[in-house]
């Protein structure tokens, strides 16, 4: 595994949605990002990615994006074996804490890239290669000054869309209703996705979510939670 290069002199630096934390790594964590990697690790590569070769086989694909402690994502890889589970993710702390739970319970049907979704996005993942894309509670940047660093922007949607099948679903939480306000406005505006809700605007919360600790966190402190589905026309 390498770390992300940063950028050259002449790059401008893009404003991303994300701030990466020298958070504390368990020595197991460590462990797992050097010995498990190879397993179930994929480095980020500015070229189409070949998602067969990655998981072996021909499958329905999911991707979650920011998956954090990887609550979600190891939950339902285990219950969905038929499917394949690709999660990106930029804390090496979280990423090492999905490998150990990826190899204890022997989940072939899962992989990691740790880089910036959106590069991973625009280069890695091939056009309507994805059946679902899960982004789940989100940093909603509640400063008015931080709004352009919110990760669903109209821009970033159409990459989304462009990235699911036909059909295939963009799946989204958040446990802050501005921000969910502002999602819900973005993803109506796309042309290439329908809103799965009748009254055009949030659906219920999804029975085979499994509670992540953002979400946790959110009902401790009283907020409530808008899920929104989107669908690919």
């Amino acid at each position: 595994m390498t770390e992300n290069e940063p950028p050259g002199p002449s790059r401008a630096r893009p404003i991303r949605s994300f701030v990466t934390r020298s958070g504390r790594i368990t020595d197991a964590q460590q462990r797992a990002l050097q010995l498990l990697w190879p397993k179930y690790g994929i480095e980020f590569e500015a070229c189409p990615l070949d998602l067969a070769a990655a998981f072996g086989r021909v499958a329905a694909r999911v991707v979650e994006i920011g998956f954090g402690n990887g609550e979600n994502l190891i939950a339902l890889a285990a219950a969905r074996p038929e499917r394949d589970f690709l999660g990106i993710e930029v804390h090496l702390s979280g990423v090492g804490r999905v490998l150990l739970a990826a190899e204890e319970r022997q989940l072939g049907n899962l992989r990691v890239i740790c880089h910036d979704a959106v590069e991973v996005l625009e280069h890695q993942i091939p056009l309507q290669s994805l059946d679902e894309v899960l982004i789940l509670f989100p940093d909603p940047w509640p400063k008015k000054r931080h709004h352009k660093r919110r990760l669903v922007q109209g821009p970033f949607v159409e990459l989304l869309a462009a990235r699911l099948r036909p059909s295939g679903v963009l799946r989204l939480a958040t446990d802050w209703q501005p921000y969910a306000e502002h999602m819900l406005e973005v993803l109506s505006a796309c042309p290439l996705l329908s809103n799965e809700s009748a009254q055009r605007t949030f659906v219920p919360r999804p029975s085979e979510r499994a509670p992540t600790r953002f979400e946790k966190r959110g009902e401790r402190l009283g907020h409530g939670v808008w899920d929104l589905a989107f669908r690919r026309i």
